[in-house]
């Protein structure tokens, strides 16, 4: 099933632009999705992220089993229809919150039994049910169940979790393939384990290449690592995949590790840091992250970065972005998410354009020494 076709590749490196077809439309590649954790990006209205332009956005998957569940998502017209949002949905599957946010948690051949970090009840997943869960959201691409480690794991623990999420990803394959033939259009990813051992890396990547799977997405890295060693394990991974496959890190959302993935050869990143850092305040420029709650800014009329052309740097200024932010106005979470969202949308547009050109490594040079220079 092939869902990508590759478009330029830049003579400069493996840097490559591309498209993804998928069932609710086309996706631009490279691309950064969007978090919608709750079938909702943060202070976003959906017409705000179609205004910027976006093209797929996350939700996820253990949030909105717990609530308000699958089943009421289904008979809503799936996540499209509840949320109104008609354009992509990528949907994780639940198992780095399960293993994150749970108090109680036992992984089994079977799935894992987790504790709701919400009432206190007990659930189970297992590889086929969050194939089923994902279907009933209708996601455009959902991901399988993995099982996820920290960086300091010993050998062992991490051996052991590549056995269990490659077990477990012929079971949500064979579940997949039940579904679409009952009519479901949505793709499913593999995830790449083997934490930071080479071996157990290369041995995770030819075994989900082997299965011909329509995409192919990169677990275990951004989970605290330094980022040399995100960086050399993200480069390693790839070059054990096919390149013809799209290839999705997951996680990452600032401007130095974006850079770094499109370098790599990767096409497709998320992160809740965007709308994250907006809540607590902190702006995205094109000279450095911006903390707006500074007491410098309190007579300053300008924008937040003269750069950009987002309706709230053609708007508002940074002092009264300040105020909003002290008075706690829900204003201020709206404008910084919407600044952030859209600042990241565009330096990925221009990321395209660099690449089409053969010029991607320059630009990444030029905007990461501008980036750095500070604000």
């Amino acid at each position: 099933m092939k869902i990508f076709d590759i478009k330029h590749k830049s003579a400069d490196g493996k840097a490559r632009t591309g498209v993804l077809h998928l069932a609710h439309g086309d996706v631009q590649t490279p691309v950064f999705m969007p978090v919608g954790t709750n079938a909702t990006v943060k202070a976003m209205p959906k017409d705000f992220l179609e205004e910027i332009d976006f093209e797929i956005i996350l939700a996820n998957t253990y949030h909105l089993f717990l609530r308000p569940g699958p089943d009421l998502i289904q008979e809503a017209g799936g996540l499209h229809g509840f949320s109104q949002w008609k354009k992509n949905f990528l949907t994780d599957s639940g198992g780095f919150q399960v293993f994150s946010l749970s108090k109680l948690r036992k992984i089994s051949d079977e799935g894992v039994k987790f504790q709701s970090h919400i009432d206190g009840s007990y659930h189970m997943f297992t590889p086929e049910n969050v194939v089923q869960t994902q279907t009933k959201f209708n996601s455009d691409i959902q991901m399988q169940l993995d099982v996820c480690t920290g960086y300091d794991e010993p050998r062992k623990v991490a051996e052991k979790a590549l056995k269990t999420t490659s077990d477990w990803l012929l079971r949500a394959k064979k579940e997949w393939e039940i579904q679409q033939q009952a009519g479901y259009k949505g793709v499913l990813f593999p995830i790449v384990q083997g934490h930071f051992y080479e071996d157990l890396r290369k041995q995770s990547a030819e075994f989900v290449s082997s299965l011909d799977f329509p995409g192919i997405a990169i677990g275990g890295l951004s989970v605290g690592e330094p980022h040399e060693e995100f960086t050399r394990f993200m480069n390693y991974t790839c070059e054990h995949l096919p390149e013809e496959k799209p290839k999705y890190v997951m996680g990452i959302g600032t401007p130095e590790y974006i850079l770094d993935a499109v370098q790599s050869g990767i096409d497709m990143f998320d992160c809740v840091l965007p709308t994250r850092n907006a809540r607590n305040g902190s702006y995205f420029t094109h000279r450095g992250m911006l903390s707006i709650k500074q007491e410098r800014w309190i007579h300053d009329f300008g924008p937040v970065d003269a750069e950009c052309n987002c309706k709230v740097c053609r708007t508002y200024s940074k002092s009264y972005l300040r105020h909003l932010f002290k008075e706690q106005e829900i204003l201020s979470s709206i404008l910084a998410s919407y600044h952030n969202l859209y600042f990241l949308h565009n330096m990925v547009k221009e990321i395209r354009v660099a690449i089409n050109e053969d010029r991607f490594e320059q630009y990444r040079k030029d905007f990461l020494e501008k980036f750095h220079s500070g604000v």
